[in-house]
């Protein structure tokens, strides 16, 4: 309408901005007094986890951070340190990185913007499974480009419908994105989904995208095969510090790029010009790279022991109802319960903040295809998860 804001901003930007009906519940049942306990914890640095304080900031002091040296895809000091992380440790054989191969973010949103401006003309689609992490709603329209769904099928575990995923492509399909593992699925993308998807990227000219940000949490203990090595097909693997030593603060992120020669080379020198022009991450956290990583063998065995515990009193309780499960899941921080679909899941959100007051994430955040989904992170602090799946489950059976 003529005179009003709205004409003054791009499409891209018209999102609904108005609470969600979860939210309005969330905010009048603190207004009320009283305390919610908080079943969606997705912030390390505020789940009871113990860092090393000086370590870390001492890595923070050096002094060469007084000196700006704008490197494109990030100092080669940082980019060995993430070489290193991919190299070190790995009980399955894994190619070396190339740390000419890796362009550093400020985080895997960062990074997914660079991808989607390297390989997408405005309108161009990308494909995405469903269900997963709603952020990439918004990176894609950010970045003028368009979300295909393809379908994760569930049977004893998540699948891949590859079925499902050829008949989702067209002309203007750019890239497939997978999550290894999947948020909030907790499934790992296995060998022969691996070996398809290659195959159904070179045969349709397609690049894969990998976020691994939850690749080092498999719950069985076995480390799963990274894609920064897949040599297969045009791959870029994105992670970072966020999950992998639990500071998502420290703002580092990577883009990881393999598969042929030529084509490798190619996409590194375009990706070199566009974060140029974002200009490179701060150099305190660069020059702290190789110590920040280093954190993660002190950091992801207290959030695996918090993962077991919580997964193990979560089953502890289930087994003696009824009502609910759980679905299986091999990695992550995350659990799905399937419930009693007699509404939607936003409507028993928002029941169960207001009536037994905690917070869980209905399946549609995620986009679940149907009702009947709750979602439950497992790095809640013990004592607070408990109690919520207590009163949760004691909810679902009156």
């Amino acid at each position: 309408m003529a005179g009003t804001s709205e004409g003054r901003f791009s499409r891209r930007t018209g999102w609904k901005l108005t609470p969600n009906r979860l939210t309005e519940a969330l905010l009048e049942v603190r207004a009320a007094g009283r305390e919610v306990l908080d079943l969606t914890v997705s912030n390390p640095t505020r789940a009871g986890i113990q860092y090393d304080a000086d370590s870390i900031l001492k890595s923070l002091a050096d002094p060469a951070a007084l000196d700006y040296d704008p490197q494109p895809k990030g100092l080669r000091c940082a980019r060995e340190a993430v070489a290193e992380y991919y190299s070190c440790g790995a009980d399955t054989p894994v190619r070396e990185v190339d740390p000419e191969s890796l362009v550093l973010t400020t985080s895997t949103s960062e990074g997914y913007s660079y991808i989607f401006r390297l390989l997408a003309n405005p309108g161009d689609e990308v494909l995405v499974p469903k269900p997963s992490y709603p952020l990439f709603d918004f990176l894609a329209g950010l970045q003028d480009v368009k979300l295909q769904p393809y379908p994760l099928i569930y049977d004893h575990g998540w699948q891949i419908d590859l079925h499902a995923l050829e008949r989702a492509i067209n002309k203007r399909t750019r890239a497939v994105i997978v999550v290894h593992p999947n948020n909030p699925t907790g499934s790992y993308v296995t060998d022969a989904e691996r070996s398809a998807l290659n195959t159904f990227c070179r045969e349709h000219r397609l690049a894969l995208i990998v976020d691994e940000v939850f690749l080092d949490y498999a719950h069985d203990g076995t480390p799963r095969s990274t894609f920064a090595d897949n040599q297969d097909a045009l791959t870029f693997t994105l992670s970072g510090l966020s999950k992998i030593a639990a500071l998502p603060q420290m703002k580092l992120g990577w883009i990881a790029v393999s598969g042929s020669e030529k084509e490798v080379s190619a996409g590194m020198q375009r990706l070199e010009v566009i974060a140029d022009t974002y200009l490179s991450l701060n150099a305190p956290v660069q020059l702290a790279a190789a110590t920040l990583l280093e954190q993660r063998k002190k950091i992801q065995p207290q959030l695996t022991y918090r993962v077991h515990a919580n997964l193990a009193e979560l089953d502890r309780q289930l087994s003696q109802q009824q009502v609910c499960a759980r679905l299986a899941i091999e990695g992550g921080w995350y659990a799905v319960l399937r419930v009693p679909a007699t509404q939607s899941d936003e409507d028993l959100a928002v029941a169960i903040v207001r009536d037994a007051w905690v917070l869980v994430h209905p399946g549609h955040f995620y986009d679940f295809p149907t009702d009947g989904f709750l979602v439950l992170s497992l790095i809640t602090q013990p004592q607070e998860f408990c109690e919520g799946v207590r009163r949760v489950l004691k909810f679902l059976g009156s």
